[in-house]
């Protein structure tokens, strides 16, 4: 049967599958697919993620527990850092979670941390120049939409300050930003693919448990830390998918 692919849509003549990459829309008649989901419980798409229920199935972007692994690499870059900033969105189940995933070992990797709300740039711009003004300070920028909109000027403050910083979303450190650590999205699409042609082959949704993550990346941008005078440890360099000169 003839099909074709429109922007994220697979389409064919008799049946209709729409692929998610990160919210799912209501659309409640058509099955649905979301290549990378933060929350999707605490955002209603599914009951739970082994049983689904619905119309909806797919992946989440983490766990919350990848914020611990943010937090080690902060401190394996800069062993003297005992503040850190998190930057989180208060008002959606994933900024919390996330938070609380590093607020867990913060007393254990000897940090005091500060969350820092994101509200609307001039009170970032605040918060985190408030923050600045004392030594031995990190940030910590976790995964939200808010953070990704207002990923220059967060960059940009860093960079100022000469934050060490650690990101959850890869377009951060494209964007000049110190270092990335998160899912390797493109291994999420190709297992979002083979969930397409499980229920383009008849199989419910339903019945197909959201699973999380398998594969992470490591992205550091060299040029940043030499412009930020940061030595990067030659064994994090080693373990690294991409290194941006």
């Amino acid at each position: 049967m003839a099909s074709s692919r429109l922007r994220g849509q697979y389409v064919r003549r008799r049946d209709f599958i729409k692929v998610v990459a990160g919210s799912a829309a209501a659309w409640p008649l058509v099955p649905i697919v979301f290549a990378h989901s933060v929350d999707p419980v605490g955002a209603g798409f599914v009951d739970s993620l082994p049983r689904p229920g619905g119309n909806a199935t797919g992946f989440v972007l983490f766990e919350y527990g990848v914020g611990v692994k943010w937090l080690e690499i902060l401190k394996e870059i800069a062993p003297n850092v005992t503040r850190v900033a998190v930057l989180r969105d208060p008002a959606i189940a994933a900024g919390i979670g996330q938070f609380g995933a590093i607020q867990s070992v913060a007393p254990t990797l000897g940090v005091e941390l500060t969350p820092i709300n994101l509200r609307d740039p001039s009170e970032i711009e605040r918060a985190i120049s408030a923050f600045a003004r004392s030594s031995n300070g990190g940030l910590l920028v976790t995964a939200t939409p808010i953070a990704t909109v207002h990923r220059d000027l967060i960059v940009t403050l860093a960079a100022r300050h000469k934050l060490c910083a650690v990101y959850s979303v890869r377009a951060f450190v494209t964007a000049g930003g110190l270092i990335y650590y998160g899912t390797d999205l493109y291994d999420l699409y190709r297992r979002a693919a083979s969930y397409i042609d499980r229920v383009l082959k008849g199989e419910k949704p339903s019945n197909l448990p959201v699973q999380a993550p398998i594969k992470f990346e490591t992205v550091i941008n060299i040029k940043t830390a030499k412009a930020m005078g940061i030595t990067m440890p030659a064994s994090l360099i080693t373990r690294a998918d991409e290194v941006i000169e």
